[in-house]
């Protein structure tokens, strides 16, 4: 079911009494004083497709065509920077056997050598795009495993995909491998594979003495190829994994300028307090942006069996964001070995990243990390947030406050794109019986 809202059916409309975030506003200056959950309450006026005034609230729109929302949010469309949709949705065929990361890897890697080809990666990939579209992200990055035949493989058929979806969805894609594969003859040729796809280079920084020397290799891979960096960073909760500080050294030393976006960081969640500061300050330093996957972190980590977790398995995202480091918070797995659940619904990413990470007192920086912060992240000035000149492409939900947007799962939202309202139906599950079953 869909909100029972009606927009203007004219070029140019208003929308009154929108309460949106502030962290998703780039200019609150003359709007007043938020409420104290960190919500304006205003009038977004649209001119084909794009937001052409945002003022306070007034009680009439004056000539133009108007529809008040009477105090519902709006938020801008999400943005999810960290996903795996090449893995998506073979649990039914490859269930993960104790849930424990070692479980998720080795299945996940039979899967991938027995059951991978061009036409299987082509309809689980899209279904996961389509999920996505209509929960209403813009812009969502996966990565891709890469090792051997995978590379050609994946990102040939995430390029047509990107051609597919040009007008719904902005798409990029990562390689993922560990270091290792960026020595020699063989990482030039993958390095070379993902600056033709226009990717990113990416991987895994497993502890190891030869950790700076891959490093520093896959940074002169990437500044001659002008690629950015995207890499799986300390996946653990083992105290000593520490190579996020050799990852900032790294780019430091090579004097690399390009963006370089570490996933996971559970690590820093298990080791002293009195060590973190001193962390995160050489990340500041370094430019680099941390991203938390909640979800599959909390899935994943701490698990034995006939024990209750205790630990959630999560990055210290309230003191990384407060150290002024770019912070998100993103899908990664769907339904496959390393995450049984998921539909690449940012609400659901959202709402759950709140309650485990305790992001509600207060809770008003936060919208961001899953929209503006990204948005900016990967180039995307005109989306990811509510600004005079944006796309109106944005969310609006059958809530008032943050309290009621996470208290239900707002399976009935009204997904805005372009200025017009879309109903996509999200994909029946059956249709992936025939390509599971093969």
């Amino acid at each position: 079911m869909i909100l029972s809202l009606v927009l203007p059916e004219s070029d140019r409309y208003c929308l009154q009494q929108a309460r949106v975030p502030q962290a998703v506003l780039t200019d609150w200056s003359s709007l007043g004083q938020p409420d104290w959950e960190g919500n304006f309450l205003i009038d977004l006026e649209i001119d084909r497709g794009k937001i052409c005034a945002i003022a306070p609230t007034q009680s009439s729109a004056g000539n133009v065509a108007s529809l008040d929302l009477q105090g519902r949010q709006l938020w801008p469309g999400f943005v999810d920077i960290h996903t795996h949709i090449d893995k998506g949705h073979i649990w039914p065929r490859s269930p993960n056997p104790d849930g424990s990361f070692d479980g998720a890897l080795t299945t996940a890697i039979a899967d991938s050598q027995t059951h991978w080809n061009s036409d299987e990666l082509l309809v689980r990939m899209e279904f996961s795009l389509r999920c996505a579209y209509a929960h209403g992200t813009v812009a969502l990055r996966t990565h891709l495993d890469s090792a051997g035949d995978l590379a050609a493989q994946g990102f040939t058929v995430f390029q047509e995909l990107r051609e597919r979806w040009r007008d719904r969805l902005t798409l990029q894609a990562a390689s993922l491998v560990s270091l290792d594969h960026y020595q020699g003859v063989a990482g030039e040729r993958l390095a070379d594979l993902v600056a033709a796809a226009g990717g990113l280079l990416g991987g895994v920084t497993f502890p190891s003495p030869a950790l700076d020397e891959q490093l520093d290799r896959l940074l002169d891979l990437a500044r001659d190829r002008q690629l950015d960096l995207d890499l799986h960073v300390d996946e653990s909760l083992n105290p000593s994994d520490r190579t996020l500080l050799q990852v900032a050294a790294a780019v430091q030393r090579n004097g690399f300028t390009g963006k370089v976006l570490c996933g996971h960081c559970c690590s820093l969640s298990v080791q002293p307090e009195a060590d973190l500061p001193i962390q995160l300050q050489a990340v500041q330093a370094a430019g680099l942006g941390i991203v938390s996957l909640p979800l599959c972190n909390s899935y994943l980590q701490d698990r034995q069996a006939g024990r209750t977790p205790r630990l959630r398995g999560i990055a210290p995202v309230q003191e990384i964001q407060a150290a002024g480091i770019p912070t998100f918070l993103s899908s990664d797995n769907s339904r496959d070995p390393f995450y049984a659940y998921g539909d690449l619904d940012m609400v659901e990413v959202f709402r759950e990243s709140v309650r485990i990470g305790q992001l509600d007192h207060p809770g008003s920086p936060w919208p961001a990390a899953v929209t503006r912060t990204p948005a900016d992240w990967i180039g995307l000035p005109d989306q990811g947030r509510i600004a005079i000149g944006a796309r109106a492409d944005f969310v609006i939900f059958n809530a008032r406050s943050f309290t009621e947007l996470l208290a239900r799962p707002q399976s009935d939202r009204l997904i805005v794109r372009n200025g017009r309202a879309i109903a996509p139906e999200l994909p029946d599950y059956a249709e992936l019986d025939a390509i599971l079953a093969q």
